[in-house]
């Protein structure tokens, strides 16, 4: 693939990564087809860019498998008129397909490097519907919620309380599940249920675990 130009490599992502693994959705699959990926890491990973599994990009953060992210966006099921959360949006590709997808998302991050370089990659590829803010992951971003969806780019061991109430009634969140030592985390679907939330496992992913999102320690004395 590193001979192939990018247009063309973002083809056979499509065509032999996504829709493979069920990704049936016309409108996801435009959109992982249309945005840049290459523009999304730095200038010496583009060739690789389109490959089938997770990149490392700076601050700890990870370019998730297009696969295992084209399948969160459709079982997230984002309508046109949605107000998206991304959580974890590192240099902006999850929100850039968001974007594509949704009516308004809010990207959050806490490293300020990739808060600028993210609004600065959204900005030039026409992704004028997207704001990224610096924030605390575990936090959110109450101020501009409720959310119709949710989207936390990345794996967790846990996922605090404060962040599903952000959610409309009838607004969903996705992540891969990873408790601590677990070998596979499990991509799932938090939604309302009677007065809690409930998770629905959908499919095995080896996501890595974002550092805020880990399981605290317990100390035994």
């Amino acid at each position: 693939m590193n001979d192939i130009p990018f247009e063309t490599a973002r083809r056979i992502m499509v065509d032999c990564q996504i829709r493979p693994t069920k990704v049936t959705d016309t409108r996801v699959l435009a959109a992982f087809g249309s945005i840049p990926r290459e523009m999304f890491v730095s200038k010496h990973q583009r060739t690789i860019a389109h490959v089938d599994e997770d990149l490392p990009l700076p601050g700890g953060r990870w370019l998730m498998e297009p696969m295992v992210l084209a399948r969160l966006a459709q079982s997230l099921d984002v309508r046109r008129n949605d107000h998206v959360l991304v959580i974890g949006g590192a240099t902006g590709y999850g929100t850039a397909i968001m974007a594509q997808l949704a009516g308004t998302v809010i990207s959050i991050e806490t490293r300020a490097h990739l808060v600028e370089k993210s609004q600065e990659t959204l900005v030039s590829i026409g992704a004028d519907n997207a704001v990224v803010i610096k924030s605390r992951l575990c936090d959110g971003y109450k101020n501009e919620g409720p959310y119709d969806r949710i989207l936390i780019e990345g794996a967790v061991a846990q996922v605090p309380d404060k962040l599903l109430e952000q959610l409309t009634p009838k607004g969903k969140l996705i992540s891969v599940w990873r408790p601590s030592n677990a070998a596979v985390g499990v991509a799932s679907l938090w939604c309302r249920s009677g007065d809690g939330f409930a998770r629905t496992p959908l499919f095995d992913a080896q996501t890595p675990v974002l550092e805020e999102f880990r399981a605290k320690q317990e100390f035994v004395f």
